[in-house]
């Protein structure tokens, strides 16, 4: 059987801030997640799984927690029209990075960057699964529901977004009845290795809607790391040898090695990403190495 390779612009992430919610009473966006806030949490675990950049849709006037000052932002014209119209405004600026995006909301603090990239794989031509070309939506269906803001879209669907707000068709599933939407269901998610191993009950989906919601997923443990200290910082009162913590960022796992995070001390994740941004999300299976940047290791 013939089919179609598509050579695609590196993939980006979307994320819609949102507005004041009538159920938390304050800005998901601001909400604190273990020093952070769960915006600069959800951003960065979308960084670490794209190869594009992460775009930040915001209502209009809303103020933003720090972000890495590498997101951009864009700014949403019109309020009130709901996730749609973020869609729209998100997808238009990822379009010009990238052919791919994967777009979430901000209460997603269980979102892992597996999942993020076992859905970006979706958009690979598998003719096995009946699909010899490129779908145009990537769509989760988890535990029964569908999944639009934790989904990849073609950047190309912008223009289609805005038809159908222009119709007064607001809702995702419009979309989805005009476009090629491959469903990825719990079986088929899991199918990816990599995610079944991170994240097995894909509580990537679950999102804090709710004062109770959030106050559970906040009460969860941290994710369980593995920390390394190199250099000097092995000779010191932390100790040698690598140990496990829980801790949701560098910032909190260097804590719980007693390793002073201060300006003199950088942490490679995973062994690739040299990082001396604090916030900077640690996800579950993570490997974080510590060494003095004075001393180079």
């Amino acid at each position: 059987m013939s089919y179609t390779v598509y050579s695609m612009k590196p993939s980006a992430g979307v994320v819609l801030a949102g507005g004041r919610s009538s159920r938390m009473g304050a800005p998901k966006a601001a909400l604190d997640w273990h020093g952070s806030t769960l915006l600069r949490h959800v951003t960065g675990v979308v960084e670490r799984a794209v190869d594009g950049p992460v775009i930040v849709v915001r209502a209009p006037g809303q103020p933003l927690p720090e972000l890495d000052p590498k997101v951009v932002v864009a700014d949403d014209p019109e309020e009130g029209r709901g996730p749609m119209q973020g869609l729209a405004v998100g997808l238009a600026a990822a379009a010009r990075h990238a052919d791919t995006a994967f777009v979430c909301s901000t209460d997603l603090p269980f979102l892992h960057a597996a999942f993020v990239q076992a859905v970006l794989r979706g958009f690979e031509p598998d003719p096995d699964a009946g699909w010899p070309e490129a779908p145009e939506v990537v769509l989760p269906f988890v535990g029964g529901f569908r999944q639009p803001m934790a989904a990849g879209y073609r950047t190309a669907l912008a223009s289609r977004v805005e038809r159908l707000l222009g119709e007064g068709r607001l809702r995702p599933s419009h979309l989805f009845e005009e476009s090629a939407v491959r469903q990825l269901d719990d079986a088929g998610l899991r199918a990816d290795p990599r995610l079944a191993a991170a994240d097995p009950a894909l509580d990537s989906v679950v999102n804090a809607n709710t004062p109770e919601e959030y106050a559970a997923a906040h009460g969860r443990p941290a994710p369980e790391v593995v920390v390394e200290r190199f250099g000097v910082l092995a000779t010191r009162g932390a100790g040698r040898g690598a140990s496990r913590v829980r801790a949701a960022n560098l910032a909190a796992a260097a804590r719980q090695a007693g390793v002073p995070f201060d300006g003199h001390v950088v942490a490679a994740v995973n062994g690739d990403q040299i990082r001396g941004d604090g916030m900077w999300p640690l996800l579950a299976g993570d490997t974080v190495s510590f060494f003095s940047a004075d001393a180079g290791g």
